[in-house]
């Protein structure tokens, strides 16, 4: 599977697979979101939590360490402003995607957002911080 075709095709079955458990364990839904950014229902946040100390797990058991280097100077601003958006937006940029494939129209707007704030992110950088884009190709 290591033809183009056979890596887009995996790529695209993961991604539907991603798409139907969001979907249908509710983390697509804007109302589901809210209630846990606003502390009303951690449910979400939990899971979030538990993801995120499953991988501590594997990366420890796999002994996958961080490479030395510095760390970006765009990553806390960009953090910050993603997070926020993410919070008045309902949604990371996937999220936005499961939600329009659902019906959910509004999302467009939200994914309209994400390629404006990407355009603005390159020019910004180009003009005034020109910082090392590095991986993250800004």
């Amino acid at each position: 599977m290591r033809t183009r075709g056979g890596v887009l095709l995996a790529n695209t079955l993961a991604g539907l697979g991603l798409g139907y458990t969001v979907t249908n364990i509710g983390f697509g839904d804007y109302a589901e979101l809210n209630r846990m950014f606003t502390f009303q229902d951690l449910r979400m946040f939990l899971a979030f939590a538990g993801a995120v100390g499953i991988i501590v797990c594997a990366f420890a058991l796999l002994r996958v360490r961080r490479t030395p280097g510095r760390i970006h100077a765009g990553v806390i601003p960009g953090a910050v402003l993603f997070g926020t958006g993410w919070a008045i937006s309902g949604g990371c940029p996937a999220i936005p995607i499961i939600q329009v494939s659902s019906g959910y129209l509004p999302a467009l707007v939200t994914l309209a957002g994400v390629v404006v704030g990407m355009r603005l992110c390159r020019w910004a950088n180009g003009r005034y911080f020109q910082l090392d884009s590095g991986s993250c190709g800004v």
